[in-house]
């Protein structure tokens, strides 16, 4: 079913090495699926497509689309990715979903930045989730590359923005090599959900139009995603995911100062962040933040706390060189003290 008038349409950005089977999967969403209908765009970040022989063949221009047999289309950004999803905005109707492949493409939130900030993509289009497509055999050696002046590879920081991890050719690995890489990946990033797959068929109704990206995907978290996790054999990963919880009212003033004080020396090194919380003087308003490095969106949540629940603040940090104690500390300074009034 395409998209009504009054809805959005969603954007999927893929993110992946090459060789980890996106040329496949993209075939796989063009020529076999029939359940969606999707228009996938091609953004060249090298110097060569990767479904070279799929697209190259007749696009001359970003607004021109192959459409296939079964209602896809195909397009190549070479340009800018606001021209051409401009240019999809009559057409975007069309399709239940926009899939954004991102060769390359180690952090999405110059995407994620442009699709929330420019009024002319955020009044059409808004980002349904991040997914990063993995080779269950080669990832490990990915997320162990070290580079030289001491920063997160590509590999790691991939993990460390999806929303889904679709975990391709699990059929090359043992079920030893599958679960202490599954193991791996959750503490990287312990909030993406990780989907197998073998030959890139990946299941597309657990992954598009799920809305996995939005400020309230951590009010869906089982309590024991924010459980304390030490893995001596990774603690050394320079990316990793840290969830705090407590109870009490935040003061929303020193809340702010800490955010901003955090942002403003660490943004680069936060990918994800994502919070619930309860301010004093709110009465039973319950708020929900979301960030990509220092682009936070902040609102109440559409559900407010229920009469007699447990207001427990909820903090997810995805990143480079996170103390877990220092956050800890941190927000818990922020909260509201009766010798405050």
């Amino acid at each position: 079913m395409t998209e009504s008038a009054d809805k959005l349409t969603p954007i999927t950005v893929i993110t992946g090495f090459l060789g980890a089977g996106k040329t496949t999967f993209v075939n796989y969403i063009l020529k076999e699926q029939r359940d969606w209908k999707i228009c996938v765009l091609e953004n060249e970040f090298g110097e060569v497509s990767i479904d070279d022989g799929l697209v190259a063949e007749s696009l001359d221009a970003p607004e021109d689309l192959i459409t296939m047999d079964n209602g896809c289309a195909c397009c190549s950004v070479r340009g800018d990715l606001v021209r051409t999803l401009g240019q999809l905005i009559q057409r975007r109707k069309e399709f239940d979903a926009i899939l954004l492949e991102t060769t390359g493409l180690a952090d999405p939130a110059p995407i994620v930045y442009t699709i929330q900030t420019n009024s002319k993509m955020s009044e059409n289009y808004f980002i349904d989730s991040i997914v990063a497509l993995a080779d269950a055999k080669h990832l490990p050696l990915h997320l162990d590359e070290k580079k030289p002046d001491g920063s997160a590879n590509e590999a790691l920081q991939q993990v460390a923005f999806a929303d889904k991890i679709l975990l391709n050719k699990i059929d090359l690995v043992t079920p030893e090599q599958k679960t202490a890489l599954k193991d791996r990946l959750a503490l990287i990033n312990k909030f993406a959900t990780v989907i197998e797959t073998e030959r890139s068929r990946a299941p597309l109704d657990k992954i598009l139009g799920l809305n996995s990206f939005n400020m309230e995907s951590i009010l869906n978290y089982e309590p024991d995603f924010f459980e304390i996790q030490e893995d001596a054999k990774h603690n050394l990963d320079l990316v990793s995911s840290v969830g705090i919880t407590f109870q009490g009212q935040l003061h929303a003033q020193w809340f702010n100062m800490f955010m901003m004080d955090l942002l403003r020396e660490r943004a680069a090194d936060i990918y994800r962040s994502k919070g619930l919380l309860t301010f004093h003087g709110q009465g039973n308003t319950k708020f929900v933040f979301q960030g990509v490095h220092e682009q936070i969106n902040f609102g109440p949540a559409k559900e407010p706390w229920k009469d007699g629940e447990e207001r427990i603040n909820k903090f997810v940090f995805i990143g480079k060189n996170l103390n877990r104690e220092e956050l800890t500390k941190g927000l818990m300074e922020c909260l509201y003290k009766e010798e405050e009034k």
